[in-house]
């Protein structure tokens, strides 16, 4: 691949950098990102913009933003180079980017630059050689689908992938991850390489963000993307070796450029194009360029949290692979090296998978711009919080989760058809043991559930057994379908029931209420040492008791072990010591997660047959051994089998086979045979196996709550929460303070009184809550909280549990002496009322305050975040569990 030179030619850098904002959160680690990256690119090692060709821009208005865009794009000949970093906002489909300046409103259009009409519009006129855009904003990954309408050559780098957030607001000075990142790239270069290009770049930032974490608990994972070129442009020549000297024609250039009057320059010009004609003609059939790339067909590839990472990092691959980029057969109008298809790759629980395609068309009518009378900015959580925009294609985790799926949908007019085209990756699903945990007399392969429940009982190891929710996971599903159906360690046939009785022992060993998670990764990320949100008592190594044995994947276990990141903990710097692993226990003949490609195809698609090629190539590739057969296994997975069916050999790659994983990967791969009738008894039972219960949302819906992005998080948390609210759950919704009596600390608002049935009055509540009824008013937490645990106490038949959705506690100084110890007593009381708490503000969950609360009403504590809703779900999902709790 060839690279664009742009030295000496006449280039721009507009720095876009807007941190002070009118009515949304002011963003102070933009403001250093301008000089940083002005001294970056200026520096002499850099060696391709002069001073005087890098221009600030702080805009105000709209105004401001498009006439620096507009003269920067008019003045640029070689290199065009934007770099917007502040706030980004997209409408209710995900589509629409606007950039956000400081007088910008997200309820007023005209008041936010829009990336399509303004922005891309005035770019594909620019008269530049090569323009390259960086977006560092929140939903910057949404950005693609109408870049690749563009005539210019274009390469874009996006801070984060679609319909993610990257800003907080509550970010210190000093710039900002992501820009610190590319500052250091380009002056500091790269080992063996003579300069930065624009891929380097991208792949350098994701190797330096690979264990950062956006401000809202995500992985940092920026986007990529190129239209109407095959060449790379040339970044910086900054390198950690010798730098050779500009050469003397780029030198004189630049002198040119900066001393040559404009007449002088013209005449020279003059002359030098009537010298070149006569060559040009000549030359000009041999130099004809190539012709611009189309653009690529986006698919949309759903799936799991849990898989979510490694397949992102397979769709990479396969869009640079030559099956992607090189010309086929009937395809000849493709130029070689375009890619014929990108993947954007999303993730969603599986409920919310479920009820997508259940009201599959709700989801195509979304896809084509929104529900019908929607307003034009959603006042929702996110935009597309979930499920997600309309798939192409869905990857679950198993086939037990596409068999409940189907299950859900209409039997006759949905616009969506599902296929199944057989798995794609493997993972068997394993019991962990604390490390020096002695399980007397049983195999840690191939040992039967009966065995496994009886050797951790509390007359045996006394270890608690901790599962994803079968509710929101796969893997939940299958490990209870495991439970259910092999609990002697016999073989799954397609037909047969679950015992009841084993159903009930099973769910009676589980620990319970509000114990599960949404998935394997935050399950193990809350039993990591100094990593996890959860600083709840049941996790290992720290002389707590009883230890704790998560129901996981193989894959999970291992990164575990070895440190990677998982959920919402980062990646460690070098795995965890033995005492603090898992030993990995196989199951006997329980069905191992088989992630099945499923095609979706969608009537009435105008593309509807490039699209299925465009899937069945991808699934040929991700089925190959040496295209996403390697790319997979290198990141934990199991193989699919040789021809002959027998088990492949373990690639020298796979972390699987580092010892400190702790897993077999000689161990029996079980294949799903569970038939669509025996996974539906299976979620029956689980429901039956319920007790009835009482869930309490206390929301502080202070004034406090609307600033820095608070209050969409904490209302898309309680409206999860009403989603888990089922048969065997009644609800209550408070708030507080009380605006009826907004100086007594412990009154609350009744907002939906407590025995309700029906999510809609909660759902209305929430609404209001959203578009701003909010009070003006400190939120005494421990005065509210004792009102409502004092409640939750009273005598009733079940589990009770209370949401706690917290800004930060503003009782303190007027508190009335006695209040908190009378609350710790109430806590530690029969029968066991477990608060679960989500935590906005700046210390999260990281205060001896919360950290108590959790201690003493045997709860738990989410830090704010976008993960919070789903991490809230999962616990409120268990909150009915039949495990024992105190009375």
């Amino acid at each position: 691949m060839s690279e664009y030179d742009a030295r000496g030619k006449v280039n721009r850098a507009l720095l876009i950098c807007v941190h002070d904002y009118e009515t949304l959160t002011r963003l102070p680690a933009v403001e250093d990102n301008a000089e940083a990256l002005r001294h970056a690119l200026t520096r002499p090692g850099t060696d391709l913009f002069t001073a005087d060709e890098v221009v600030v821009c702080r805009p105000h208005r709209p105004e401001d933003l498009s006439t620096a865009l507009r003269t920067a794009a008019d003045e640029a000949r070689g290199l065009l180079l934007v770099y917007f970093s502040g706030h980004g906002w997209v409408g209710n489909d995900g589509a629409d980017l606007q950039l956000m300046v400081g007088a910008s409103d997200t309820r007023q259009s005209h008041t936010t630059v829009s990336w399509q009409d303004t922005v891309l519009s005035c770019l594909d006129n620019a008269r530049a050689d090569r323009v390259v855009i960086v977006l560092e904003c929140c939903y910057s990954g949404n950005a693609d689908s109408a870049f690749h309408a563009l005539r210019k050559p274009v390469s874009l780098l996006m801070a984060a992938q679609p319909n993610r957030r990257i800003f907080s607001g509550e970010e210190g000075a000093g710039g900002t991850a992501f820009t610190r990142a590319v500052v250091r790239i380009l002056e500091q270069g790269r080992a063996d390489r003579p300069f930065v290009t624009f891929d380097d770049l991208a792949g350098a930032l994701r190797d330096e963000l690979a264990d950062e974490r956006t401000p809202m608990g995500e992985a940092w994972e920026p986007r990529a993307a190129k239209q109407n070129t095959l060449d790379d442009v040339v970044l910086s020549f900054a390198t950690p070796e010798n730098r050779p000297a500009t050469p003397l024609k780029v030198r004189l250039r630049r002198w040119s450029n900066q001393h040559l009057r404009r007449r002088a320059k013209l005449l020279v010009a003059l002359a030098a194009v009537c010298a070149l004609v006569a060559a040009g003609l000549v030359a000009a059939r041999v130099l004809t360029p190539p012709a611009p790339c189309p653009p690529a067909l986006e698919l949309r590839l759903l799936t799991a949290p849990e898989a979510e990472p490694a397949l992102r990092r397979a769709a990479f691959d396969y869009e640079m692979s030559p099956l992607n980029t090189r010309p086929l057969d009937g395809e000849g109008d493709l130029p070689d090296g375009c890619r014929r298809a990108q993947i954007t790759v999303y993730s969603a629980a599986k409920d919310q998978v479920d009820q997508g395609f259940a009201a599959a068309d709700r989801w195509q009518g979304e896809a084509h711009g929104g529900a019908p009378g929607a307003p034009a900015r959603s006042t929702a959580p996110d935009p597309l919080y979930r499920p997600g925009p309309q798939p192409d294609l869905w990857i679950p985790e198993s086939t037990a989760d596409y068999e409940e799926a189907r299950r859900g949908m209409p039997s006759t007019g949905s616009p969506a058809a599902l296929h199944d085209t057989g798995p794609v990756a493997y993972s068997p699903l394993v019991v962990g043991i604390p490390a020096g945990t002695q399980l007397d007399g049983v195999e840690r392969v191939d040992a039967p559930w009966k065995d496994l429940l009886t050797s951790t009982d509390s007359d045996h190891q006394n270890l608690r057994l901790l599962r994803p929710s079968p509710v929101l996971s796969g893997t939940g599903l299958l490990h209870t379908l495991g439970l259910y159906l092999a609990g002697d360690g016999a073989p799954i046939g397609p037909s047969g029931a679950p015992d009841p009785t084993r159903a009930q022992d099973a769910e009676r060993r589980l620990v319970a209420p509000g114990s599960q998670y949404a998935g394997s990764p935050e399950l193990l990320c809350s039993l990591r040492q100094d990593g996890g949100p959860d600083q709840a008592p049941d996790r290992p190594g720290n002389g707590r008791s009883p230890h704790s044995a998560p129901l996981v994947s193989e894959k999970s276990l291992a990164d575990f072990n070895l440190g990677h990141a998982l959920g919402g903990c980062p990646a460690l710097d070098a795995p965890p010591p033995l005492g603090d692993r898992y030993y990995a226990y196989y199951p006997k003949n329980v069905p191992a997660l088989d992630h099945p490609l499923i095609r979706v195809d969608w009537a009435g698609t105008a593309d509807a047959a490039p699209r299925r090629a465009a899937v069945a190539r991808f699934a040929d590739w991700l089925r190959d051994p040496v295209g996403g057969q390697r790319s997979l296994t290198a990141q934990g997975y199991r193989g699919l089998p040789e021809k002959d069916g027998s088990a492949p050999r373990p690639d020298p790659a796979s972390p699987l086979l580092n010892p400190r994983a702790d897993t077999d990967p000689t161990a029996p791969v079980t294949r799903f045979t569970a038939g669509p009738d025996q996974v539906a008894q299976v979620l029956t039972d689980y429901n039956r196996a319920q007790r009835a219960s009482r869930l309490l949302i206390l929301m502080d819906t202070s004034t406090s709550m609307a600033d820095g992005g608070k209050l969409p998080i904490v209302v898309g948390a309680a409206a999860r929460a009403l989603e888990m609210v089922g048969a065997h759950h009644t609800y209550g919704l408070w708030t507080f303070p009380d605006p009826a009596h907004p100086g007594d600390p412990a009154a609350v608002r009744r907002a939906v009184p407590l025995g309700s049935t029906d999510p809609a009055p909660g759902r209305a509540a929430l609404d209001r809550i959203a578009k701003g009824e909010l009070v003006d008013h400190g939120a005494a937490m421990e005065e509210a909280l004792t009102t409502a645990v004092t409640e939750m106490k009273k005598p009733g038949e079940g589990n009770s549990a209370i949401v706690l959705l917290i800004d930060e506690d503003d009782g303190g100084p007027r508190r009335a002496a006695g209040v908190e110890q009378k609350l710790t007593t109430l806590l530690k009381e029969a029968p066991e009322v477990p608060v679960l708490t989500v935590v906005m503000g700046r210390v999260g969950c990281d205060t001896f305050v919360f950290q108590g609360l959790a201690r003493a009403s045997a709860g738990q504590c989410v830090p704010g975040g976008p993960a919070a809703p789903d991490l809230l779900a999962g616990l409120v999902a268990s909150v009915g569990t039949a495990g024992t709790v105190r009375r």
